[in-house]
């Protein structure tokens, strides 16, 4: 992970880094994220072999679907260990075809702010199989940024089931996040894969611009002290 910043937090390892209450006024870069959100417009592209069951167009054998997509982002306590310190939000993005209701996509995981190091986490899990967890250096008041994680890293890293591990080797992982003046918010997240029929590394694509539908509620530390 070239170019990313760490910070030195010095030798004591297990005293408490102190902490705001308050998650939302401290998420840095992934401030504009948090609430609810929906889009009908997403484009995904990704593989398919012959015989695949498509729905959507093929080219170069890559099909192409529009989605549907609900993404929510919570507000978390703060989170330490020991002197470091993580500002976050706990999501789950749901996808599906238009005009179906078979899960498309599912994911869970965490957008989380190191403040101190000027870093941005995000942890992936999706019910196939498989895990990973990027990062990138962002500066706090950033509109657009980078996190990526590559196969083999011992920190920000990939990690498959077997079959996938063979079938759909994971090289690569990167999204790029631009919050709008409008509200809004998209993203464009590009996963390079090594399959067996194929020569030269696949790259799977998805993109969306995202509207809030609802805001997002404190997290609970929070709700208790305005309370």
């Amino acid at each position: 992970m070239s170019g990313l910043g760490t910070h030195d937090y010095g030798p004591d390892i297990y005293t408490e880094a102190p902490s705001d209450d308050a998650t939302l006024a401290n998420l840095g870069p992934l401030r504009g994220l948090a609430g609810s959100w929906t889009s009908t417009s997403g484009a995904d592209v990704h593989p398919v072999g012959p015989g695949s069951d498509v729905t959507g167009p093929v080219v170069d054998g890559d099909e192409h679907n529009v989605f549907v997509e609900r993404y929510d982002l919570y507000p978390i306590d703060p989170q330490t260990n020991g002197p470091q310190l993580f500002y976050g939000l706990r999501y789950h993005t749901h996808i599906v075809k238009p005009g179906e209701v078979e899960t498309f996509h599912d994911q869970v995981g965490y957008w989380l702010w190191e403040p101190a190091a000027h870093v941005v986490v995000h942890t992936l899990a999706i019910p196939r199989g498989q895990v990973l967890l990027a990062a990138g250096a962002v500066e706090p008041d950033a509109t657009e940024f980078e996190v990526s994680a590559a196969a083999g890293s011992e920190t920000y890293g990939i990690l498959s089931n077997p079959f996938l591990d063979r079938a759909f080797h994971t090289v690569a992982f990167r999204i790029r996040v631009s919050v709008h003046e409008d509200g809004t918010w998209s993203y464009e997240e590009h996963t390079q894969m090594r399959l067996p029929d194929r020569d030269a590394l696949v790259d799977h694509v998805d993109r969306n611009t995202l509207t809030r539908v609802a805001p997002p509620v404190p997290n609970p530390r929070a709700a208790a002290a305005a309370g």
